[in-house]
């Protein structure tokens, strides 16, 4: 079991419309639904969440900023920045944290604007298609790179400490 991992998730825009947005891509589910699930796998887990949406392309570069030394990882659905934000990108690459990347549609089945992403090549990891699951793999795989990192930075300081 890993220490209480603090994680950052982030909701980009138009996701407070969630369950009445286009539920024919979306799904019926909520932003509160999603929130409540992912709390719910944090408590089981020993996991804090701090959990925060806007609409706002500066907010979102704010609380990502502001994640460095204070989380532990970024667990972020972009919406529609994902295509259209380099500032967006540049806060995910600055920061220094691991960040999953997760989208509700497979958004390599929609238009042909929406199959570039900005934030994927300064994420660990996409997950995309899978509805509201996508936050659930997000979560956990965030989890798991973190713990895996940690691992592999006491093994290295193990050996440098045996070398001495």
């Amino acid at each position: 079991m890993h220490p209480r991992l603090k994680i950052l998730v982030i909701h980009g825009p138009n996701l407070n419309l969630l369950g009445l947005r286009e539920p024919e891509v979306y799904g019926s589910v909520t932003q509160d639904a999603i929130d409540q699930t992912l709390q719910r796998i944090a408590d089981e887990e020993n996991l804090q969440l701090k959990i925060l949406q806007s609409n706002s392309e500066g907010d979102l570069v704010d609380a990502i900023q502001a994640a460095r030394g204070r989380f532990d990882g970024i667990l972020i659905n972009p919406a529609a920045y994902t295509h259209t934000s380099i500032a967006l990108r540049d806060a995910v690459g600055a920061v220094g944290l691991p960040v999953v990347e997760v989208h509700l549609s497979n958004i390599y089945k929609r238009e042909e604007f929406r199959h570039h992403s900005y934030i994927a090549p300064v994420a660990v990891g996409q997950v995309s298609g899978f509805g509201a699951y996508s936050y659930v793999l997000g979560l956990y795989g965030l989890v798991q790179e973190i713990d895996r990192t940690a691992s592999c930075v006491t093994t290295s300081q193990a050996k440098r400490r045996k070398k001495k």
